[in-house]
């Protein structure tokens, strides 16, 4: 069934819903671009780990790259997902970490990836010792701000993947960007924490970052067959409405598959339905007007 199919109901055309209980819908196809940047900053960030963070901004880049747009992803977390994911150097390299610490340019730090448009600036162990590092530092929720201000012309989007914590890197990433994505696994436990992360975000928002917007929360590792799957969908909608992405993305094994590929699943399996998956979040972040 396609997601523009409708169900025929004693001569009445009733519109499919979709996991989130709303009727599923098309995005339009992002227009063309005639120029690039300056780039809207978005942060995928949760506290918790294993959420899909790296994942969706791996897919979510590749998507938004496909549609003609230029993205820089940043590996904001010690353990260098990202960038092993999109296999990206992480030793001898510049990193972001240098980045934080220094005022090295950060064109220096970038690097291509196999996929047309996808940018990376990548992370490895050493980011570890930044939170210490920047205690000291004057202003120091504002530095991957000034970091990012100066490659912000040259992209259309910048995605940064944060560490699965509410410590001073995280609060660095909310206060450079212009939105925030949170990736919510659909389990209970998940659940739980994501008041305290709207919490942090609101502080944010009052102390640091007026213009720091939700763009919505994202429901990742669906799974229609188990009634917990649906029950946690249902309840992030009551509460939080059309915060909530219309997009759900699926559990299935093709995403460790394209870890293992070091490739995004739009590459590894252009074909399947997550790669769809990932294709119309982009369309629907475009739409919202979240994105270029």
């Amino acid at each position: 069934m396609k997601r523009n199919d409708v169900v025929e109901l004693e001569g009445t055309q009733v519109p499919v819903l979709g996991p989130t209980g709303r009727p599923l819908r098309e995005f339009p196809t992002p227009k063309i671009l005639n120029g690039h940047g300056p780039a809207r900053i978005i942060a995928l960030c949760n506290q918790k780990g294993g959420v899909g963070k790296t994942t969706t901004t791996i897919n979510l880049g590749a998507s938004l790259a496909e549609y003609g747009r230029k993205v820089l992803a940043v590996d904001f977390d010690p353990q260098g997902a990202l960038s092993a994911g999109l296999a990206v150097q992480t030793h001898d390299v510049p990193t972001v970490y240098d980045l934080l610490l220094s005022n090295q340019d950060p064109h220096e730090a970038i690097q291509k990836t196999g996929v047309p448009n996808l940018d990376v600036i990548p992370a490895n162990i050493d980011l570890s010792a930044a939170e210490v590092h920047l205690v000291n530092e004057v202003a120091r929720e504002q530095i991957l701000a000034r970091v990012l201000r100066r490659v912000a012309n040259d992209y259309d989007v910048i995605l940064i993947d944060c560490q699965p914590s509410l410590g001073i890197l995280t609060v660095n990433a909310l206060t450079a960007s212009h939105g925030v994505l949170i990736p919510l696994e659909c389990e209970f436990f998940a659940l739980r924490g994501v008041a305290l992360l709207v919490e942090t975000i609101d502080k944010v928002r009052d102390r640091l970052n007026p213009a720091l917007e939700l763009d919505g929360i994202l429901a990742t590792m669906f799974d229609s067959r188990t009634l917990h799957s649906r029950e946690v969908l249902e309840r992030v909608v009551e509460t939080f409405t059309d915060r909530v992405f219309e997009t759900v993305i699926g559990r299935t094994v093709k995403f460790p598959d394209a870890s293992v590929a070091a490739a995004p699943i739009t590459a590894f399996a252009p074909e399947h339905q997550a790669a769809e998956s990932y294709r119309q979040l982009a369309r629907e972040l475009v739409y919202r007007g979240a994105a270029a």
